[in-house]
């Protein structure tokens, strides 16, 4: 609490004295005293009921109760072991703080995710800083007690999770999902169970999650990122778009993989939790927090590229198309798409004339043959004699006559 409250305080008289008033009225007591002398206080059962009744109703979860437990055989206080684990994640809650990442009271530990088979992963704590540029990331704190692959398989619970249903979900979409293994992946998210539990993360993908190294050398850190990099590929790394311009895209598209972002809180506790400490699996050299999750290269890019591929390959089209357009072989023009629709298609190439004419020949030639025939029949039609009267007159004259 200390460390959470008074990030930036080197002492901790005020924390001890408050622990010490509080402990006076059995709410608190030492369960533990670290290497380095420091006690480590949890709560009574009357301080957990009391811390219940103040923040539950506020939305604010209080951990289970750490109940006071000996060792039949030697006498020795029990559930002690975690304690330099809690520790570390307790400081790891506290440089997120004090970076402006969370609230002090907005961090939750040991939260669950149940999997289709019932296995409840637990996330030793989760943030949610939108104000940050966070507004969920799921944190794992490793001390070294855990092996490589033992990680690997907590983020591949993590990606399964990430890819559940909610149990009220539609008929249709469960049984799409049940037709064949990745049919998941066409279910957006926003159907899926970890929307229900989560807010969106702002970024493509699943809930990002962060490995915490802490108590441990360079070395073994650099060992069992590896480990992740290259045994949890599967799960964090990117894919290629499925696109027509497969060769002008470069982006890569994150929308199954988890983000899955590394340091220690040794370097959290030396530059701060927004340095450049944040190494993002995938990628080399370290980055912000926020810089690390985002995707430069994944779906702004792609509709980037697609965009200008399509405005390339229409141009390549429409080059192509007047590379090929006629050109008259009278005057030397180009068909217009008029008189080139007219002289190809079925219905009017029969009625088009010269077809290696384009419209303005080919109208020179119907009015040509227009002024022939024209002169045609003026020459067949018999001379009309002078003295005739006009045509209809005489029989009109006659007919009023009677």
């Amino acid at each position: 609490m200390w460390k959470l409250t008074r990030p930036d305080n080197r002492h901790d008289k005020l924390v001890r004295d408050n622990l010490l008033d509080l402990e006076d009225h059995d709410l608190v007591r030492i369960e533990s005293v670290r290497e380095d002398q420091r006690q480590v206080w949890v709560l009574t059962r009357r301080g957990h009921g009391e811390a219940k009744d103040l923040l539950e109703p506020k939305g604010i979860r209080v951990s289970v109760l750490r109940k006071q437990e000996y060792a039949p055989d030697i006498g020795e206080l029990l559930g002690t072991g975690y304690d330099d684990h809690a520790a570390a994640v307790t400081s790891t809650a506290a440089e997120l703080h004090r970076a402006g990442i969370e609230h002090r009271l907005g961090f939750q530990t040991e939260i669950g995710h149940r999997l289709a088979d019932g296995y409840v992963q637990r996330a030793d704590l989760v943030v949610r800083a939108p104000e940050a540029g966070v507004p969920v990331m799921l944190l794992e704190i490793d001390r070294r007690t855990e092996d490589a692959h033992d990680l690997v398989a907590k983020l591949r619970r993590y990606w399964e999770w990430g890819r559940l249903l909610p149990k009220d979900a539609g008929k249709h979409t469960v049984d799409l999902v049940r037709s064949r293994p990745d049919a998941i992946e066409h279910v957006d998210h926003e159907q899926r169970l970890w929307r229900r539990v989560y807010p969106p993360t702002g970024r493509e993908g699943l809930v990002p999650v962060a490995f915490v190294f802490a108590d441990t050398t360079e070395e073994k850190v650099a060992n069992t990122v590896a480990v992740l990099e290259e045994a949890g590929r599967r799960y964090w790394a990117p894919r290629r778009y499925e696109s027509y311009y497969r060769e002008a895209i470069t982006a890569k598209d994150y929308g199954q993989a988890v983000p899955v972002v590394v340091t220690t809180l040794e370097q959290l506790q030396e530059h701060g939790a927004d340095a450049a400490v944040w190494r993002r699996l995938g990628r080399t050299g370290e980055q912000t927090l926020t810089v690390a999750l985002d995707n430069p290269d994944g779906d702004v890019l792609f509709r980037d590229q697609e965009a200008r591929a399509d405005a390339e390959e229409k141009q390549r089209r429409v080059a192509e198309r007047e590379a090929q357009r006629p050109v008259c072989k009278r005057c030397g023009r180009k068909f217009t798409d008029q008189r080139w629709e007219e002289t190809t298609a079925h219905r009017t190439a029969w009625s088009a004339g010269d077809v290696s004419v384009c419209g303005t020949c080919y109208a020179d030639d119907v009015a040509r043959e227009e002024a022939a025939e024209a002169a045609r029949l003026q020459a067949a039609a018999p001379p009309q004699s002078e003295d005739d009267p006009e045509p209809g007159r005489g029989r009109g004259w006659i007919r009023r006559r009677a």
